[in-house]
């Protein structure tokens, strides 16, 4: 008895179900992956990063996006919903639909139990086939801690940490600071798991 095939699909499938459907999926090499929901701590902090990057970027001719805009990267397939993607210039639209990047140059994603190893290992890995990608930005959800990997000159990407709410970090891409105490400023944290009262 032979192994059941996993079903593949083309991207221009998984984008006409992926328009019509109530629930967000990625798409990674033909096959679909459902998106799971999130806890109220991670819909805070990532509302509070989108708040922030606003702010930071007024008067600049850069765009903050929502985990509703869905970005695609042609070189291996992906189609995605990072947290937060930051765009300065003109945005490179998929199609004339509108509802899919090509050109983020900030990719922000939010710390999960369920998603972290894939945020820092395979997901960082796709990501880091953008051309315009010059930033990206882990956000933990359970202690006051932002990581940041910079792609330099010389496209070597340097990595920073902050961690504590009297800390602050540098978005190289951006030319921002943004203060930790700002970003956690609503979140209580377990005191036996960060030790941060």
């Amino acid at each position: 008895m032979s192994a059941l095939q996993k079903l593949h699909i083309t991207p221009e499938r998984y984008l006409e179900q992926e328009r019509k459907a109530q629930c967000k999926s990625e798409y990674y090499q033909g096959e679909i992956f459902a998106m799971a929901g999130t806890t109220r701590k991670h819909s805070v902090v990532n509302a509070r990063v989108i708040m922030i990057l606003g702010n930071a970027l007024r008067g600049k001719p850069c765009t903050v996006n929502t985990n509703d805009l869905r970005i695609h990267i042609p070189e291996n397939s992906l189609f995605t919903y990072p947290d937060v993607s930051v765009v300065c210039g003109k945005p490179e639209m998929l199609d004339n639909e509108f509802d899919t990047l090509l050109n983020p140059l900030l990719i922000v994603e939010v710390l999960s139990d369920s998603t972290e190893n894939y945020d820092r290992n395979g997901k960082f890995r796709l990501y880091r086939s953008i051309a315009s990608l010059r930033e990206y930005v882990l956000v933990s959800q359970d202690e006051p801690r932002i990581e940041t990997f910079f792609k330099n000159e010389q496209s070597q990407w340097l990595y920073t940490e902050a961690v504590g709410l009297d800390a602050s970090i540098t978005l190289h891409s951006l030319n921002a600071e943004i203060s930790l105490a700002e970003v956690y400023a609503t979140i209580e944290f377990d005191a036996d798991r960060t030790g941060v009262r």
